[in-house]
């Protein structure tokens, strides 16, 4: 008798049968919901700032680039060309360049959209004129 629970003592705890390796077992999802927000609540909640991308991305342009300017102007003064320091330079010059293009990019999209928006307006004006006159 004490040989028989010494038995199954040692006996394995039996396994379900095994399936397929690639099946995985379920797991709990939850879904979120993100509300849409369109843009008059956007600029109500940003206080219309998204629209002036170009203003913001200046001032970092410019300092981006003058620290870019400084630390490659160090870096070749002590004639390290292909340091760490010479790379972080090249890499700060071209990033001031690439944020003061973008800033002008974004500058004159905003211009043409302006002047888009006034042409509209103006054809609405003169179409709604013509019918009041008529």
């Amino acid at each position: 008798m004490p040989e028989e629970a010494n038995k199954d003592a040692m006996r394995a705890p039996a396994t379900p049968d095994k399936t397929n390796g690639s099946e995985r077992p379920a797991v709990a999802m939850t879904t979120v919901n993100v509300p849409l927000v369109n843009e008059v609540q956007l600029a109500a909640a940003t206080g219309g700032a998204e629209l002036s991308c170009y203003r913001c991305i200046i001032p970092f342009g410019v300092v981006v680039l003058i620290a870019g300017v400084v630390v490659t102007a160090v870096a070749y003064s002590f004639n390290s060309h292909g340091s760490t320091i010479s790379y972080l330079g090249l890499v700060l010059l071209s990033a001031g360049v690439v944020l003061l293009a973008s800033s002008a990019v974004c500058w004159r999209v905003r211009l043409e959209r302006k002047k888009e928006r006034r042409r509209e307006s103006q054809t609405a004006l003169v179409a709604h004129q013509r019918t009041v006159f008529s």
